[in-house]
């Protein structure tokens, strides 16, 4: 699995979100890229780049954890992360019958 940076346009993006300046920004480094690795982990490998839905979805995890409620990420986002991982089984299910 191949860990994807964060590039300044999608911390660009996060801190316009949250409405955070730019003195954390090595902080939320580190939580974009670790929710990226972990959704990675668990949904299957998407594209933070070029998946809005997959970015949507690290963005909303790295809130939870800027706000120390990770705890209750995955409960209020289970759905769309099963919708994730089943997309991606079925992807490599159509893949491997070929």
């Amino acid at each position: 699995m191949s860990i994807t940076t964060i590039s300044p346009e999608i911390l660009i993006q996060f801190k316009e979100r949250m409405r955070l300046g730019d003195d954390e920004d090595d902080n939320l480094n580190r939580i974009l890229s670790a929710s990226n690795q972990e959704l990675t982990r668990v949904c299957g490998s998407y594209d933070i780049n070029n998946d809005e839905a997959f970015k949507e979805l690290v963005f909303e995890r790295s809130r939870y954890v800027y706000n120390d409620a990770i705890e209750y990420f995955n409960s209020n986002f289970l759905t769309m992360i099963n919708s994730f991982s089943i997309e991606k089984a079925l992807e490599e299910i159509v893949l491997d019958g070929d």
